[in-house]
């Protein structure tokens, strides 16, 4: 799979996500080693904490599905002019499973830029900190 086409999958995720409060739609699409393309939407909530980013929904669905050691590029899609980089909490969760994870940042235009996670999490927490 292209970079391209993961990006289209995480865009298409736009329609399926639930944005009352911000009007800010966001799609991601986590894909593995083996092709396996998880996708998500971000799903919001009156109480605000209890919202799931798009990252985490996909990330979710990978690990519920036996994916947790084989990702190798996340598309994260919004629709505004800036690109849709991973929140914090969403960092660390990605982190977690794959801390050199591809993560292809898509702004409302189509255009995207690609960085390693390590980059957007220098000095990262993680399984290997706690040995």
């Amino acid at each position: 799979m292209t970079d391209q086409e993961l990006v289209q999958r995480a865009f298409a995720m736009h329609e399926f996500s639930y944005v009352p409060y911000s009007k800010f739609p966001v799609g991601a699409a986590l894909l593995c080693a083996d092709g396996t393309v998880f996708t998500g939407c971000n799903v919001e909530n009156a109480a605000f904490g209890s919202t799931i980013c798009a990252e985490r929904t996909a990330l979710l669905k990978a690990i519920s599905e036996g994916h947790r050691d084989d990702w190798t590029a996340i598309a994260i899609a919004g629709q505004g002019e800036d690109y849709c980089w991973p929140c914090g909490a969403c960092r660390q969760m990605l982190y977690e499973f794959a801390p050199e994870l591809r993560v292809l940042a898509a702004r409302g235009d189509g255009s995207f830029q690609t960085v390693p996670l390590s980059r957007l999490l220098p000095h990262g927490f993680g399984p290997k900190s706690l040995v």
